[in-house]
């Protein structure tokens, strides 16, 4: 493609993106961080992590996305009592014309585009691995038989990190399937201001939908155009090597607080996420700030704590500040 055609397509995806926030401006107060995180997931083809106390909006926001965009949505209550198939489907004893019985397999709520798995911590180990093959080969395996899922797809969970009883904390293994793991904050006294003029009025704001799957699919083809240097690779390289405590470039709290740290995806997630990132920005190649903005959210949950890291209550925001602050932008160059 040409540079003209290059600005088109950034005008066209600039365009297309100004809408969408929009709409879901039009609903959902404040979450200006989460908002351009759940949309830098959804453009890089990955699945997202929301975390956040009890009554802060997630829910709605997830749902306002799937109002704006022209997707299948599906949502999925987690419980304790959820089992496999109640996501996945099942097969079930069907009787033809001529009386005879066989087998047919019934979809779950995974077959859709748009997947919110609220509470996700609520379901047992079992019932959340269910989402494992989903979220990585976008297929279902039912006995022996794969079911592909629907283009795009993406899976966006909820979770609270403060109640613990009757929750099981997701397995490492599924934590790395998300691409980006985002911590939703408590508004300000402006923010809570709206909220109530909003939410306590005859009706919500309607949202309309302005983005389709296809025109999707062509953004995130976009994405995956926008170029990186090799110094800006090597940075994002250099910040995942850093979380290793027997690397030589750990940091001091990596050192001593880290039992693992983040896997290749963590690097992949960190990439992609700066390409959206600087699609935002209107550009087409990736800074070192666009590799900066996104480590927290693609980071954050692939850092293992050890012992000592977890009774010190050491945070993964305090290991990503760190990484920030001590990893050199330019290989063997001091941090400025």
């Amino acid at each position: 493609m040409n540079a003209a055609g290059h600005e088109e397509s950034m005008d066209q995806a600039l365009e297309r993106l100004d809408a969408l926030q929009r709409e879901i401006d039009r609903r959902i107060v404040g979450h200006r961080a989460v908002i351009e995180g759940i949309l830098a997931g959804l453009l890089a083809g990955g699945h997202v992590l929301l975390e956040g106390v009890p009554g802060l909006g997630k829910t709605l926001l997830v749902k306002s996305l799937s109002d704006a965009l022209q997707l299948e949505f599906a949502r999925i209550q987690f419980t304790p009592d959820l089992m496999p198939a109640d996501i996945i489907g099942t097969q079930m004893v069907m009787l033809d014309e001529g009386g005879g019985r066989h087998f047919s397999f019934q979809p779950g709520p995974v077959f859709t585009q748009l997947l919110l798995a609220d509470e996700i911590n609520r379901a047992t180990p079992k019932t959340q691995s269910a989402l494992l093959e989903a979220m990585e080969e976008k297929k279902v395996t039912v006995g022996r038989t794969g079911h592909s899922l629907q283009e795009p797809f993406m899976v966006l969970a909820t979770q609270n990190p403060i109640e613990m009883e009757g929750t099981y904390p997701l397995p490492e293994a599924q934590l790395d399937r998300f691409l980006l793991k985002l911590t939703a904050s408590f508004p300000e006294a402006e923010d809570l201001s709206r909220i109530v003029d909003r939410t306590t009025g005859s009706a919500l704001p309607e949202v309309r939908p302005v983005m389709s799957g296809p025109e999707l699919e062509e953004l995130r083809a976009l994405v995956r155009q926008v170029v990186i240097a090799e110094h800006v690779k090597g940075y994002a390289i250099r910040l995942v090597l850093s979380t290793h405590p027997d690397h030589p470039s750990a940091t001091p709290l990596a050192r001593r607080y880290v039992r693992h740290g983040a896997s290749p995806r963590g690097v992949q997630s960190l990439v992609l996420t700066a390409k959206a990132f600087a699609l935002f920005a209107g550009r087409l190649n990736v800074s070192f700030e666009d590799i900066e903005a996104a480590a927290a959210p693609a980071l954050r949950h692939r850092v293992l704590l050890n012992f000592e890291g977890e009774a010190e209550g050491i945070g993964a925001e305090d290991l990503v500040g760190e990484l920030l602050r001590e990893t050199p932008v330019v290989e063997g160059g001091a941090r400025a």
